[in-house]
């Protein structure tokens, strides 16, 4: 007899952190693959999203920000990775706090301000979809549920 349980999703989930600055949000460059990204991460076991996102920040930026709101949820599968949760949180207006940032140089080795309308050519493409729909949602004060990096359920239908 087979286990139940076996057929139930067992999602990768990862947390990471928008930072607004006016029409910019900050992107941070991963050391692997010269690829840029935003500040977060995988979730650990027994951790939740809210504190991998908080944990992340301090591990690669430096800085002890807290989540202030889930903007988006994105159900993104991959095929070779199978599903994934991935949240992105507001953490707030860092400010003269940007000055703060000190890159941990083994994960990141830069950051940069990125126009909103610029993110494609930093990111790949889902995450520039997610981050988009992330930015909207911080600006309008909303919170939107994703599959593959687009709107599933629109903000005017949520509950």
């Amino acid at each position: 007899m087979t286990d139940p349980a076996s057929d139930f999703a067992t999602p990768r989930m990862a947390a990471g952190a928008l930072f607004a600055d006016g029409a910019r949000v900050l992107l941070v460059r991963k050391t692997y693959g010269d690829r840029w990204d935003i500040p977060g991460g995988y979730v650990d076991r027994e951790e939740s999203p809210a504190q991998a996102c908080r944990r992340e920040i301090r591990e690669e930026l430096g800085l002890d920000r807290p989540p202030v709101r889930l903007l988006v949820c994105d159900w993104a599968p991959h095929p070779d990775e199978g599903d994934k949760l991935l949240h992105i949180f507001s953490c707030g207006i860092l400010g003269s706090g940007a000055a703060q940032i000190r890159v941990d140089g083994v994960e990141l080795d830069r950051w940069e301000w990125v126009p909103i309308g610029r993110v494609d050519d930093y990111l790949v493409p889902r995450l520039a979809r997610r981050l988009r729909h992330a930015y909207r949602a911080d600006a309008e004060g909303i919170t939107l549920y994703l599959e593959h990096g687009e709107v599933v359920l629109p903000a005017d239908r949520c509950p």
